[in-house]
């Protein structure tokens, strides 16, 4: 049986355990927000440049971009997000299933390479040798996540139309809510973008004269689009992460009370079982 000592020690140990995961939480959801912003001002460049694509290559025409033409994916390439901060429950563990999943749908390609956006990915990959792990930019190493993200792009594109890679898809946590991320598998090359017949009928029906002409307008806006989505997807993985890490540690705070009361209840009846025996030994004194 744990003495008053014992007892008090580990109240005050959970306490203490309690105020630095509410702070995490108060920081998660600071860096959430901040997250929110930048994604909150990405998604009209990138939505616009889609449409912009879209309208383009829904006008019939002969030409059809390399970035866009299908093979039979020998050699892949698999772009995964992670965190490089644990304690956000179970999220890397489901991007690294996830991971799994795409490598087996791929279990007959020559060769899987992985590129590892985040620490916590990446000691995962250490036991896996199934794949190559592959390098990343010097700028996501130094979080300069912009510059990286579009060093990672350019490179996969020219080993796309190099032939070094025949299909590249991104892993990343998808956000819906604070309580729901979706892992998710967004083929990134060949780009197979929104369906003409998506467009609204008023741009789908409109006819454009291109200048130059319309393969260089194709040409330009893929590697555009490209990058824009591979900086959005890190993006939603960011505030997937803080909102995970939220969770995690308001599970912790609630723990946290839910042992706090137990203990308190079980230094309150020590206590008292201590005092009642005082009184019965003052009592039995008095008596003799």
């Amino acid at each position: 049986m744990s003495t008053s000592r014992e007892l008090k020690s580990r109240i005050g140990s959970v306490n203490s355990s309690q105020k630095i995961t509410g702070a995490m939480k108060m920081i998660a959801s600071a860096r959430l927000r901040k997250a929110e912003t930048a994604l909150y001002h990405t998604r009209p460049y990138l939505e616009e440049l889609q449409r912009m694509l879209e309208r383009v290559t829904a006008q019939e025409s002969d030409y059809l971009s390399p970035l866009a033409a299908g093979r039979d994916p020998r050699r892949v390439a698999l772009v995964v997000f992670g965190s490089d901060d644990g304690l956000c429950g179970s999220f890397n563990v489901m991007l690294y299933k996830k991971l799994l999943e795409a490598a087996n749908a791929y279990a007959g390609a020559e060769s899987i390479k992985v590129y590892p956006v985040g620490r916590k990915i990446q000691a995962e990959l250490k036991k896996n040798n199934s794949v190559e792990v592959m390098p990343l930019p010097e700028a996501l190493l130094q979080k300069d996540y912009a510059t990286g993200m579009l060093t990672l792009a350019d490179d996969l594109i020219r080993q796309y139309l190099a032939g070094e890679v025949d299909r590249v898809e991104v892993i990343y946590a998808h956000f819906k809510s604070i309580g729901t991320q979706v892992m998710t598998r967004l083929p990134f090359l060949p780009w197979q973008g929104v369906h003409a017949g998506e467009l609204p009928a008023s741009e789908r029906d409109q006819e454009y004269i291109y200048e130059p002409d319309q393969g260089t307008l194709i040409d330009m806006l893929y590697p555009l689009v490209l990058r824009a989505t591979l900086f959005r997807a890190l993006l939603e993985n960011q505030i997937s992460e803080q909102a995970a890490r939220i969770l995690s540690m308001q599970m912790a705070n609630d723990n946290a009370t839910k042992l706090l009361k137990s203990l308190q209840l079980e230094y309150n009846k020590l206590r008292q079982q201590n005092i009642t025996a005082e009184l019965l030994d003052i009592v039995g004194g008095t008596i003799e």
